[in-house]
């Protein structure tokens, strides 16, 4: 697992907003309505088609028609006459329109957030450059940023994750989308600078996930980055990129570091992988894990997710650590540590969550049995080393979408899933809920860092304020019908605490 340094934490009182005094019971009350008819739910829209795939499915609403033909070289507009987007196709707008109701029912906070803050649109002004998995519940995110008065335009920062009918409802809505599933990595670039690159438009706010947008902008558009106000990211490889750019004293704005917000931590990272990591094993190979040997590289918030999952299935879990602390945790929890070299030869399953490069080398990977599957859970595709797997005496054979039969000479064979991406994201969904606590993160640290005083913020990377940490927490207890107790006011003053928060400082570990 990688650590990350000391974040700053503001020292600044953070003021909320009245349009942020939520009562409790009025959320429940907001809460508990639910729509009484929603359009006829789509197909799974967990396996919506790859440009590049040969394969058909049920699950896909792409035209079969025009799948070999690359979206950049179509003429498309939405039914208003625009044709500032780009994606797989256009027609594909009812569909995923289907797909984003479905996730605003799963999304409570952010729809509350979207109707108490649109009267006051506290984003007024902001010009949003976003890079992100676009889904169902990113679409929810956007569409919210836009009713707070945000402008903003959008790409995808995985290049299997993205659901095309999601991207065409988007498009179709009037946001400039430039994503489709299956971009080459050419294609990928080319998106992210369509969405950068625009005449008579200077973006103001970053949104990334993994520094790809923001490492783009720095070095492509120097003069662009320098006028940016704030940047959020919440991925552990984009903080890390963050931390170098500041240490090396040339981040010249600040960011807010979501990944390390203790609701992201725990909820997108813990809860989130330890029920999507099944999801992406069991639709991608049909496995039983009932006994099967299973190596998880890293015991951070990614790892320990997927541990106890795969455990509690009645799979034998090994975890590899670098981090002595992860590591005795790992131990303690009853799993065994181990070397990756110790294992290989008999482990069914690898799953990487380290954030890091080459844990599964080429060497690793020729001395695996014949039939493990080998899969990542990280946010980039630097943990296996595919490309070593990329020569003229190994066959690769296609099994289904994105899944791989890396073939030796010998007969041997391996199944790479999601060709070392993202597994959940690029193979299956996530939970939607869980989504709706990253994302109401996520829009606050937009709001906070657009809005805050000049001063309160330097050009360094910064924690989101522990009391916006428990407000997003607080949203979406009334889901669960959840009661919380309150302080007395002697109660209160005994432990030196506000009655309404924050509740612990900022050096506690949850």
């Amino acid at each position: 697992m990688e650590s990350t340094p000391d974040t700053k934490s503001d020292t600044t009182a953070f003021d909320m907003p009245d349009w942020l005094q939520i009562q409790f019971a009025d959320q429940k009350r907001e809460f508990n309505k639910r729509p009484t008819k929603i359009g006829r739910r789509s197909l799974s829209r967990s396996i919506s088609q790859s440009s590049t795939d040969s394969y058909s499915s049920a699950a896909s609403y792409t035209d079969s028609s025009d799948d070999e033909t690359s979206p950049r070289d179509k003429q498309q507009k939405n039914s208003k006459g625009s044709t500032d987007f780009c994606v797989k196709n256009i027609k594909q707008a009812e569909f995923g329109r289907r797909e984003i109701e479905i996730a605003e029912q799963e999304m409570p906070a952010l729809m509350a957030l979207r109707k108490r803050a649109q009267g006051e649109k506290p984003l007024a002004g902001a010009k949003i450059v976003g890079c992100t998995h676009i889904t169902a519940q990113t679409a929810v995110l956007i569409e919210t940023l836009g009713a707070l008065g945000a402008q903003c335009r959008w790409a995808a920062c995985n290049i299997y994750s993205t659901l095309n009918e999601v991207a065409a409802a988007l498009a179709e809505s009037g946001f400039p989308v430039f994503s489709w599933k299956g971009e080459s990595e050419d294609d990928f670039w080319w998106c992210i600078d369509r969405c950068v690159n625009v005449e008579g438009w200077q973006p103001n706010m970053i949104l990334d996930d993994g520094g790809d947008l923001t490492h783009w902008i720095y070095k492509k558009y120097p003069n662009m980055f320098k006028k940016i106000k704030g940047i959020v990211e919440e991925s552990v490889t984009g903080v890390h990129r963050l931390y170098q750019l500041s240490k090396a004293g040339k981040l010249c704005v600040p960011a807010m570091n979501v990944n390390d917000s203790v609701t992201k931590q725990k909820f997108d990272n813990l809860y989130c992988c330890r029920e999507s990591i099944l999801d992406g094993l069991k639709r991608t190979t049909d496995m039983m894990f009932g006994g099967k040997q299973v190596v998880v590289c890293g015991y951070g918030e990614v790892g320990k997710g997927c541990c106890a999952a795969l455990k509690a299935m009645g799979s034998i879990v090994y975890v590899t650590e670098i981090d002595p602390i992860c590591a005795l945790q790992a131990c303690m929890d009853g799993f065994r540590l181990v070397k990756l070299n110790e294992v290989i030869r008999q482990v069914d399953i690898v799953i990487t969550c380290t954030g890091n490069k080459n844990v599964v080398t080429r060497e690793h990977l020729d001395r695996m049995k014949n039939g493990c599957i080998v899969c990542n859970m990280g946010h980039s595709n630097t943990e296996i080393d595919v490309a070593s797997l990329r020569t003229p005496e190994l066959t690769w054979e296609r099994v289904r979408s994105q899944v791989d039969h890396v073939i030796w000479p010998d007969g041997k064979r391996i199944v790479l899933l999601a060709e070392g991406r993202l597994l959940n994201l690029s193979c299956s969904t996530v939970p939607t809920f869980v989504l709706s606590i990253t994302a109401t993160t996520q829009a606050l640290a937009l709001i906070e860092l657009y809005n805050a005083p000049e001063g309160r913020y330097k050009q360094d990377v910064y924690l989101l304020p522990k009391k916006m940490d428990e407000y997003v927490a607080s949203l979406h207890l009334p889901t669960f019908d959840a009661h919380l107790t309150e302080l007395s006011d002697e109660q209160a003053k005994y432990l030196g605490l506000n009655k309404n928060g924050p509740f612990k400082p900022n050096y506690y570990r949850y």
